[in-house]
Formats: structure tokens, C-alpha cells, sequence
């Protein structure tokens, strides 16, 4: 069964890394935790129904560390927008440009977008940063 496995890991294309500082690694994890409290607040202002719209402080909060989070990934993943990692990201930010606008319905698309960035942030290494082209 492994030699199986292992000659099936072997198919698969994953995306060119590159070095990360160890430090870098660290802040990453801070930059994300920042990132959280920003997409809590803006996921919220969508669920709660009409509260109003987000406050733009954790709308600036989430963008920023969003971008940064983006950079940190894209130093370590050098081919970040061939792999499912950086298309789920450019589709998780259509939806939520979608929904923010009015083009789409507001509460199901911002949790449908929250929903894939969870999925995809947490799926095996193998298939985020599986190659797509």
C-alpha cells in the first residue's frame, strides 16, 4: 500500500518552492492571526443581517494583512497563481467583490467565499499547491 501511495505522490506536480527566513515563517503566523480578526469582523456584518456595512477599519485590516499574507505565501510558493492555493484565493476575493458591491446576494456568498478559504487553507499539501497549468 505505501509503495502505492508514494508512486502516486510521485505523479503529482506541485508548484516550485523557494527559502522563507524562519522569521519570516513567524511573522506569517502573527500577519494571519491579525488577518482572522478582520474576516470575523467583516463575515459578521454579513451574517447579522443590517447592521450596516462593515467598519472600514477591519475592512483596511483584513485587505492589508490579506496582501501581506499573499506576499509571505507567494516568497515561499513560487508558483502561488498555477496552483488550487492561489485560485481559490483569486476566487474567494471575486465572490466577496461581488457580494460587497451588491452584484451578488450578500450573506450566502460572503459565507460561501469564508467557507472555501477555510477549506482550501486547510487541505493536505498535495492538493493546495497541486499544479492546475
Amino acid at each position: 500500500m505505501s509503495a502505492e501511495k508514494n508512486n502516486k505522490s510521485a505523479t503529482i506536480r506541485l508548484g516550485r518552492t523557494g527559502h522563507r527566513p524562519f522569521w519570516v515563517l513567524k511573522l506569517s503566523i502573527f500577519i494571519r492571526a491579525v488577518h482572522q480578526v478582520g474576516a470575523a469582523v467583516f463575515l459578521t456584518s454579513f451574517l447579522l443581517g443590517d447592521p450596516g456595512p462593515p467598519p472600514l477599519p477591519y475592512i483596511l485590516l483584513a485587505t492589508l494583512s490579506g496582501v501581506a499574507l499573499l506576499l509571505v505565501e507567494a516568497m515561499r510558493h513560487r508558483q502561488l497563481y498555477r496552483e488550487l492555493s492561489g485560485l481559490t484565493t483569486l476566487i474567494k476575493l471575486i465572490l466577496i467583490g461581488a457580494a460587497y458591491h451588491g452584484y451578488l446576494p450578500g450573506t450566502i456568498t460572503i459565507l460561501c467565499a469564508f467557507m472555501l478559504a477555510s477549506i482550501s487553507s486547510h487541505a493536505p499539501k498535495l492538493y493546495r499547491h497541486r499544479l492546475l497549468f
